[in-house]
């Protein structure tokens, strides 16, 4: 059996803008630094995705394009103000061949979904541009635990 990785990766840092529908929501200047700083802290830790799942929205368009700039994104509308068991869901019908699945999103969906995945771990939050890598045994479509193996927050950094 090989371990699978995933890495949960909420957006960086958006502006709030009188006027703009939050699906629309651009970057902070910050949020575009951090956004690249994950692309690096990824690197460093030898993360390469196989697979990317991330939320259609300008914000997590945008953290993926600066993060992942030259990984295959897929965009799936149902990220969006996704629930962590729909989460589960869509991860689960990731293809057997993906070592590595990056997903995109937002809060609260991806914080409950690490916490659903390894319930053990604590809960140090998940600010915006942070990431969590959770490896399991499990096959995808058998997703259903894991263990947390690293974190990453801009604040912490």
């Amino acid at each position: 059996m090989t371990a699978r990785t995933l890495v949960v990766l909420r957006h960086a840092k958006a502006a709030h803008t009188p006027g703009v529908v939050d699906w629309e929501r651009p970057l902070t200047e910050s949020g575009e630094r951090d956004a690249r700083r994950v692309g690096e802290a990824l690197t460093e830790l030898g993360l390469r995705p196989d697979l990317v799942l991330c939320s259609p929205s300008v914000r997590t368009r945008r953290t993926a394009a600066l993060a992942l700039p030259d990984a295959d994104v897929s965009f799936e509308t149902g990220v969006y103000e996704a629930f962590a068991d729909e989460l589960l869901t869509l991860l689960r019908r990731s293809g057997a061949e993906a070592r590595t699945v990056v997903l995109v999103g937002h809060n609260p969906g991806v914080h409950d979904l690490v916490r659903m995945l390894a319930p053990d771990d604590g809960d140090p939050g998940f600010p915006p541009g942070a990431f969590t890598v959770v490896e399991t045994d499990d096959e995808w479509a058998g997703l259903d635990t894991g263990r947390v193996t690293a974190r990453w927050s801009p604040k912490e950094r």
